[in-house]
C-alpha cells in the first residue's frame, strides 16, 4: 500500500515537472490496455525515457535497471518505488529475459526498451528479440511508443536537462504471433518477423513524434 501511495506521489512530481518544463504532450493513450500485462517499447534516446514511460498510464509500470545504480540507498528506493528491479551486470541475457518474464506473468506492463540502450540519430535499428520473446512466451501485446525531443532534452554526456518540448505518440498494440502447431512454441522465425514488425512501428511513431515538436 505504501509503495502504491509513493509511487501515485512520485509519479505526480514527475509529471507536473514533466508538463511545466517539456511541455509534454501524449498523443493514443486509448492505445494502452487498461487490465493485464504487456510489454511497453519505448524508443530510447535519453535517460529520461525511463520516467517519462511511467507517465503514459496510472498503472504501476515496471522496469530493468543496473543493479549498481542500487548502491545509493535514496536512489535505490527512488529506483523501486518508481517500478524498476535490479538486474546484475554480465548477467545472462536469458537469465533477465526469465526475471522480465515473471514480471509480466504476475500482470504488471513491463517497459523493455528494444534498442536495448540509448542510441543516437533518428533511425531505428537493431533491435534485440527481448520484447517478442517475451511478449510470445507471456502470450501478451506490445505497445510501441515513439518519444518526440528527448534526445535533445538530455543528448548523451550531458549533466543537465533542457526545457524542450517533448510529445509522444502510443501506437496500436502488436499481438504476439501464434505458438507452431507441432512444438507449441513460438519459432525463431517468428520472433525475427515481430522484432522487424516493431522496428517498422517504431520508426514510424519516433518519426511522427519528432514531426510534432518539430526542432523545439
Amino acid at each position: 500500500m505504501m509503495v502504491t501511495v509513493a509511487y501515485a506521489v512520485l509519479r505526480a512530481i514527475v509529471g507536473g515537472f514533466a508538463k511545466l518544463y517539456w511541455r509534454l504532450t501524449i498523443e493514443g493513450r486509448e492505445n494502452l490496455p487498461t487490465s493485464g500485462a504487456y510489454v511497453l517499447a519505448p524508443v530510447h534516446r535519453s535517460n529520461v525515457d525511463t520516467p517519462l514511460a511511467a507517465l503514459l498510464t496510472r498503472r504501476r509500470m515496471r522496469f530493468i535497471a543496473k543493479d549498481s545504480l542500487w548502491k545509493f540507498a535514496p536512489f535505490g528506493w527512488f529506483i523501486s518505488t518508481f517500478g524498476g528491479f535490479p538486474v546484475r551486470r554480465g548477467m545472462a541475457d536469458r537469465d533477465a529475459l526469465l526475471r522480465c518474464l515473471a514480471v509480466v506473468n504476475a500482470g504488471h506492463p513491463l517497459v523493455m526498451f528494444p534498442e536495448g540502450t540509448r542510441r543516437e540519430g533518428p533511425v531505428i535499428e537493431d533491435l534485440f528479440h527481448g520484447p517478442a520473446f517475451v511478449a510470445s512466451r507471456a502470450g501478451v501485446p506490445v505497445v510501441p511508443v515513439g518519444i518526440g525531443g528527448s534526445a535533445r532534452t538530455m543528448p548523451r554526456g550531458a549533466k543537465f536537462i533542457r526545457p524542450v518540448k517533448i510529445h509522444i505518440v502510443i501506437g496500436p498494440p502488436m499481438q504476439p504471433p501464434p505458438p507452431d502447431e507441432g512444438t507449441g512454441r513460438v519459432t525463431r522465425e517468428a520472433h525475427r518477423k515481430m522484432t522487424a514488425d516493431i522496428q517498422g512501428e517504431l520508426q514510424r511513431l519516433f518519426d511522427l513524434a519528432e514531426a510534432r515538436v518539430g526542432g523545439s
